[in-house]
């Protein structure tokens, strides 16, 4: 099992979209400043508010839902290993034999009038 990346834990940036700053949601018009202490005092409180929150919820709520979502890969991983595999082999099985009789059918039926056609056409080759 490869060591936990405490620094960078979104390695493969499945989660880019999620990096709102303030400059994405806040911003004035060209032209209607604000007072610059207000403007400074939002965008602190913004952060500390975004950063606050996350964390409340992440100790809140994130173990639990880590746990259902490790119980829920690991119901895809059984179900795979157990049913679905399995099933496909059957199929594949089934189906080889099934895909012999339909073959055996065919060249029975087809081959017999495939080839007077083409004894028929062949006749009329120029020379």
């Amino acid at each position: 099992m490869a060591d936990l990346d405490m620094v960078n834990r979104d390695p493969n940036n499945i989660n880019d979209f999620v990096g709102v700053q303030f400059e994405d949601v806040l911003a004035e018009p060209e032209g209607a400043h604000s007072i610059d202490c207000v403007w400074k005092a939002s965008f602190f409180c913004f952060n500390i508010w975004k950063n606050f929150f996350y964390k409340l919820a992440t100790l809140c709520c994130g173990m639990c839902i880590a746990a259902e979502w490790g119980c829920e890969f690991a119901r895809i991983a059984f179900t795979h290993v157990w049913i679905v595999t399995p099933l496909f082999k059957v199929l594949e099985i089934n189906c080889g034999c099934l895909q012999k009789f339909w073959a055996l059918c065919v060249h029975c039926c087809c081959d017999p009038c495939c080839e007077a056609f083409g004894l028929l056409f062949g006749a009329f080759r120029k020379d």
